[in-house]
């Protein structure tokens, strides 16, 4: 079945004090292009991130993003104590030598002085808190790939129409192939018959009329055309991941169908044609998003 390369896909783990946010969106591209915005302390395993997103996704331009929530309330940034005594006993000393006015309020001077407020320990990524990231990690693909999966129902859905409008048109055009051959052969008679004093080979001339005739059949353009909408239509059933193999047979239904109108001389089969075109353009656009 197909599956669409646009999708999004979130998850929320909560670890002691803190959520781990995961968030992984994803458009259509002809490779996988992985851009990363990971919270530092999860940086060490990026690759192995990248490696699961790749793993899972195989294809698309992809925005993944780890980013942590802490709960302040439980995690309140701790005061330095013992460098706001220095810095007031700096000031003090500062203000008898020099005469300068001590400030009128010492918190609000001493807790916007450098390093106050600044945190001292460093985090380390535990396994357990690991686990707890590639559990969301997980999470959030699974999501994004049932999105792709819902996604690839509407577009399988939508070319399954358009092959039956394809096939359609170009079961109206076999009545109209033994009109134009009538038509062609009545023209150039006339043609012959307008000319003045002109005298010619009615025998030569249905030999040339069958050969003309030859070069404008279009039965092996249909019947590949026939082909190419039959192979479109068992490679939608295969398992995911023949988007580009659609787009080639796209292409060769376009060509069959270009060499069609190039062959029908006859304005009705021309049209007919046309709107053959308009319904594979639109497949081609779409088939663009196909995994």
């Amino acid at each position: 079945m197909i599956q669409s390369m646009t999708g999004y896909g979130k998850a929320v783990v909560a670890y002691k004090e803190k959520k781990i946010h995961v968030e992984v969106k994803s458009l259509n591209s002809k490779q996988l292009d992985l851009n990363t915005r990971i919270a530092p302390l999860y940086r060490e395993k990026e690759m192995e991130m990248r490696q699961m997103v790749a793993e899972a996704l195989v294809r698309g331009k992809v925005d993944f993003c780890v980013w942590i929530e802490k709960d302040i309330s439980l995690d309140p940034t701790p005061i330095n104590g013992a460098l706001v005594e220095n810095y007031y006993r700096q000031i003090h000393e500062i203000s008898e030598k020099t005469g300068i006015p001590l400030p009128e309020d010492w918190f609000y001077t001493l807790l916007r002085m450098p390093d106050v407020l600044l945190k001292t320990d460093t985090e380390v990524l535990d396994e357990t808190e690991w686990e707890a990231v590639k559990s969301a990690v997980s999470e959030a693909l699974a999501n994004l790939l049932d999105f792709r999966r819902q996604e690839g129902e509407a577009l399988q859905k939508k070319f399954g129409e358009k092959i039956d409008n394809i096939a359609q048109l170009l079961a109206d055009i076999e009545p109209l192939e033994k009109e134009r051959v009538e038509k062609i052969k009545a023209r150039i008679i006339e043609g012959l018959q307008t000319l003045p004093g002109i005298e010619y080979d009615r025998n030569r001339l249905e030999q040339e009329l069958i050969y003309y005739i030859e070069k404008l059949d279009i039965s092996e353009e249909k019947q590949r055309l026939a082909n190419h909408l039959k192979y479109f239509r068992d490679t939608m059933d295969e398992p995911a991941g023949q988007g580009k193999k659609l787009g080639f047979i796209a292409q060769e239904m376009g060509r069959e169908i270009n060499t069609t109108g190039s062959k029908s001389n006859l304005a009705e089969m021309q049209n007919i044609v046309v709107r053959m075109k308009d319904e594979l353009e639109q497949i081609k656009e779409q088939v663009l998003n196909a995994l």
